[in-house]
């Protein structure tokens, strides 16, 4: 048992999520765009806390941009669902132009 396999991303819709703090990313970063997902506030549920405002931006992956340049679209979403649909619809659509 000594391979070494190395650990896919998780997905949503056959795209890669990472996720950094309060924040998630959707999709390739080797792509012209990628989703940011900021979570700004949770609820509690039970014996731990959701999603309840995020914030979705559709971004070039250029280094080369400017920051503020990079984004092309936002929204706020309210829950973490409705934020990863957009964001897919998002994505799909710049990635087939």
């Amino acid at each position: 048992m000594s391979e070494s396999k190395k650990a896919a991303f998780p997905t949503y819709r056959g795209k890669p999520l990472v996720r950094c703090g309060d924040t998630l990313y959707l999709g390739n970063m080797t792509d012209k765009y990628v989703i940011k997902i900021d979570i700004k506030t949770k609820k509690p549920l039970d014996d731990m806390e959701i999603a309840d405002k995020c914030i979705v931006q559709l971004m070039y992956t250029d280094p080369e941009i400017r920051t503020r340049k990079q984004i092309i679209k936002t929204s706020e979403k309210n829950g973490l669902y409705l934020a990863l649909d957009i964001a897919d619809a998002w994505l799909t659509r710049a990635l087939a132009e």
